[in-house]
């Protein structure tokens, strides 16, 4: 699990492109995980973080999936950090996806602040 590779066809054959994610960390919580990844953005042209919450149920069998969009200005670990959604999670079996929700060194206004 150290490195994530996502292969995207495009609308054109000769347009195939690799995504190339890097487990950053990992921390087990409430008997799941949650794994912060990195990957570069084709659509914001910046580096971008996520992170996930994977739970026992996973190891199993496929689980539902909820994405967490924290706010703007907000990263991936304000949603992780701040949440308490984990045990609930690991209790349902469901996956919890945290997006930073905006991109950094943009040069977008207020993305400092």
């Amino acid at each position: 699990w150290r490195r994530l590779e996502i292969h995207a066809t495009r609308s054109t054959p000769e347009s195939e492109s690799t995504h190339v994610m890097e487990l950053k960390s990992t921390n087990k919580v409430f008997g799941g995980e949650v794994r912060k990844y990195a990957h570069a953005s084709s659509s914001t042209g910046t580096g971008m973080t996520f992170s996930v919450f994977v739970p026992p149920a996973a190891a199993l069998a496929p689980v539902p999936v909820v994405y967490y969009l924290s706010g703007l200005t907000c990263t991936d670990d304000n949603a992780v950090q701040k949440g308490g959604a984990f045990k609930a999670c690991a209790e349902a079996g469901v996956m919890m996806v945290f997006p930073d929700t905006s991109p950094r060194g943009a040069g977008v206004a207020g993305e400092d602040e």
